[in-house]
């Protein structure tokens, strides 16, 4: 049976199954603009079906322009591929994403950023929402509400980067090329899913959350997400060369611990919980698109002295691995989120594509 819910959003007027409505106009790069597209309805994989659907996202550059789809991370927003650490080496003039020349879609995820959201009003009533639902979504926004039918580019970085794997396999006629960072087609196991299983429990299980029925943000919220932070990004070499004493150590977890508590406790279990059932290895084989891997030597959730990244590539007719080297400069898991580490290689990388 499908459970039809709905969010308080209201939607005077509808262009065929989405609006499209903008709000705000940031200076920056080339026609930035943010806008929601709101469908009727959306059916996620669970069957249940939310109305008056929101997904919020950024777009810059022309229209006319080849268009190129970026996506953020777990509990990230579009925002963060504006930003200068990501943008600041890619979107600017002669760079490989030159906004002047591109047309780049930032959208927030399903349950993230602007986007529908448990907290919203639903909380955990919020219907459960995977990846598989995160990329239709996107998919939606693309075609329906942007009305485009062809993308030069899918690039993502660790949520973003497993759904970019996604993407090629679902829509494998949509894109060019593929260049998923921070992430590997693997099933969701071992330490990385164990730690985000952990994450997720360690709310749970505190009494305040009340089965999302909180008044106040629990107390758990702030001491797991930073208890995950350390433990699952930021660089081994890093962290030594930061903090090589216990004091400036304790200043690093004091500072974490004394910063304001932004996220809500619900959002927050969906976003890492929606990873859960990942695993783009069975269809692997749809890929067409030619694709660069883009990973960090000292990333925690995605070690790769497993093996696993290499032989899932032998898979794949045309796909490499740029391995970032490992250094005190680098930032684990959250390397990636400096293109400083790989602007050049991706422009290598587009440079050698066939134009369309």
């Amino acid at each position: 049976m499908i459970r039809r819910l709905t969010l308080g959003i209201v939607a005077p007027l509808l262009l065929s199954s989405s609006l499209l409505s903008a709000t705000a106009h940031a200076a920056g790069y080339p026609q930035q603009r943010e806008a929601d597209w709101i469908a009727p309805s959306f059916t996620f994989h669970t069957g249940e079906t939310l109305n008056n659907f929101k997904l919020h996202y950024i777009t810059v550059g022309d229209p006319a322009n080849p268009a190129v789809l970026l996506l953020h991370g777990t509990y990230r927003s579009g925002a963060d591929m504006v930003g200068k650490d990501f943008a600041g080496e890619m979107l600017g003039p002669g760079q490989p994403l030159d906004a002047s020349k591109y047309y780049l879609i930032m959208p927030d995820a399903i349950g993230a950023g602007k986007s529908a959201k448990p907290s919203d009003g639903l909380r955990a009533k919020f219907p459960q929402y995977n990846y598989a639902d995160m990329v239709l979504a996107q998919y939606r926004l693309v075609t329906e509400g942007l009305g485009i039918k062809h993308l030069r580019l899918v690039m993502g970085n660790s949520m973003g980067g497993m759904q970019t794997w996604m993407w090629g396999e679902t829509y494998p006629a949509m894109m060019d090329a593929l260049v998923p960072m921070a992430s590997q087609p693997i099933e969701m196991a071992s330490r990385n899913w164990m730690m985000r299983r952990v994450l997720v429990e360690s709310i749970k299980q505190d009494p305040a959350w009340n089965g999302g029925n909180y008044s106040t943000q629990p107390p758990s919220l702030r001491l797991a997400n930073t208890m995950f932070g350390i433990a699952t990004a930021g660089g081994t070499l890093a962290y030594q060369a930061l903090a090589p004493t216990r004091a400036q150590a304790d200043k690093i977890v004091d500072d974490r611990l004394a910063a304001p508590v932004t996220a809500d406790a619900n959002d927050f279990i969906y976003q890492w919980g929606s990873s859960s059932d990942f695993n783009a290895m069975p269809n692997l084989a749809r890929i067409q698109a030619p694709l660069l891997a883009i990973n960090s030597a000292d990333d925690e959730r995605n070690p790769p002295e497993t093996g696993t990244m290499t032989a899932a590539l032998k898979q794949l007719k045309n796909a490499e691995l740029y391995l970032i080297p490992a250094s005190a400069e680098t930032r684990g898991h959250g390397t990636t989120s400096f293109s400083k580490f790989y602007a050049r290689q991706v422009g290598d990388f587009l440079k050698a594509l066939p134009q369309r």
